[in-house]
């Protein structure tokens, strides 16, 4: 089949969507499928970072689009980014041939509508696999209001997105269920969590060693938030908990990653004079092994407003770690119910934004432990969510033919708008 995949972040980029869409990319090529996939020609995390336009790589046809890069200090600078990204892309899709399969994610919000309307247009079948909601989102994070003509207008916009796709896959019950009451019919949807790189990340001692050496942790408790740091996931209740343990000499905080908030996280650490506060880049894919294995607790924070409609990722090389985690967030969510699962819950604790003294008694407790625990139970829930055991289910709705028809690969029959889980 010809499979076109759209999102403005591809590989080399290192971000979430990109490690996943760059996934599926690669599964769908090696199954012999010719993959073109239209993504930016920037860093999504790095404006400044430019991508070659045009190229085969891993027999994948990339095509890179440009965009604006204003920067994510303010609202309106993203808001131009993403319609600069947008505006190119449906010019571009004007004059490209049918394909067989489009996929949709969703960098920048709603390129869905995109893919929906080329499909309607030019042939073929359309799958929206949503990462996030938008406008929920931007309602949610107070962005928008709910009741404004523009949140209507969009609602409206990915309404008919998620009515034009044949499938739509989302991450979790909880954002299952926003879709369905959006009127989405249920066997349209199908769940599927995002998998663990579990074919890269695995706990690596040495690694862990090294990351620390490079960084001066040697004998520190590291309490790591490793990824992107968003506006949806507030890091306030951390931060105090940093300002509270600035006394305690062992304990070190090392934020990884990127995103509208990092340089929050690095003005808070200048603005307090924390000098148990690190902040670093987002680490390649062939050193994420390492810096993730480097911590002594992990730390998924969610915020209060946007269950089922971001989704913390994660969790999921987190589990292939093995570390401790500390969860401030909801006390309903997907990532509640992953580390439920869990056998030792003395490895796990699950606290609600503002419980800052909580917090900083639980980093205290694993700090004064003389040896470091991991969980080993966890290796085993990690399976249910690692690539072997997802992405293969992907690959089966995408090459579901109309007819009923299935291509000839393993296939599992699921209930169509259940957990594929």
């Amino acid at each position: 089949m010809k499979i076109l995949l759209l999102n403005q972040c591809f590989y080399p980029d290192v971000v979430s969507t990109a490690q996943y869409l760059t996934d599926l990319a690669v599964e769908l090529a090696d199954c012999g499928h010719e993959v073109t996939v239209i993504a930016g020609d920037r860093g999504y995390d790095d404006g400044a970072r430019r991508f070659t336009k045009r190229e085969i790589w891993k027999g994948i046809r990339i095509i890179r689009l440009p965009s604006l890069a204003l920067g994510k200090k303010a609202r309106w600078r993203r808001a131009l980014n993403f319609a600069s990204f947008s505006s190119v892309c449906a010019v571009h899709l004007l004059f490209m041939r049918k394909f067989d399969v489009v996929v949709a994610l969703t960098s920048p919000p709603l390129i869905s509508l995109l893919g929906s309307l080329f499909v309607r247009l030019k042939g073929g079948r359309f799958f929206f696999w949503v990462m996030d909601l938008n406008p929920d989102e931007s309602v949610a994070a107070g962005w928008l209001k709910e009741s404004s003509l523009v949140t209507r207008i969009l609602g409206a916009l990915l309404r008919y997105s998620l009515r034009q796709a044949e499938k739509v896959i989302v991450l979790d019950r909880f954002m299952s269920q926003r879709i369905l009451d959006k009127g989405i019919a249920m066997d349209k949807v199908t769940v599927i969590p995002p998998w663990s790189h579990n074919d890269q990340v695995t706990y690596d001692p040495a690694g862990r060693l090294a990351f620390r050496a490079a960084h001066g942790l040697e004998g520190k408790y590291v309490v790591m938030y490793s990824g992107n740091h968003s506006p949806c996931h507030s890091l306030d209740t951390l931060l105090g908990a940093a300002g509270k343990l600035a006394g305690h000499s062992v304990v070190a905080f090392c934020f990884v990653g990127g995103g509208s908030e990092y340089v929050k996280v690095q003005a808070y650490a200048r603005e307090h004079q924390l000098r148990n506060i690190l902040c670093l880049p987002y680490q390649p894919l062939n050193r994420l092994a390492g810096s993730l294995s480097a911590a002594d607790l992990h730390v998924v924070v969610m915020g209060d407003a946007f269950t089922g409609i971001v989704h913390p990722c994660k969790i999921y090389n987190i589990l292939e770690i093995g570390s401790p985690v500390l969860y401030i967030g909801p006390a309903q969510s997907h990532v509640v119910e992953v580390l439920s699962q869990l056998e030792d819950q003395s490895l796990v604790c699950s606290v609600r934004h503002g419980d800052i003294d909580e917090v900083a008694n639980y980093i205290i407790s694993g700090a004064e432990k003389t040896t470091r625990r991991r969980l080993p139970s966890a290796i085993t829930v990690s399976f249910a969510y690692s690539r072997e055991s997802l992405l293969p289910k992907i690959i089966e709705l995408i090459e579901c033919v109309p007819s009923g028809r299935f291509s000839p690969r393993p296939v599992v029959s699921e209930t169509e708008g259940q957990s594929l889980l």
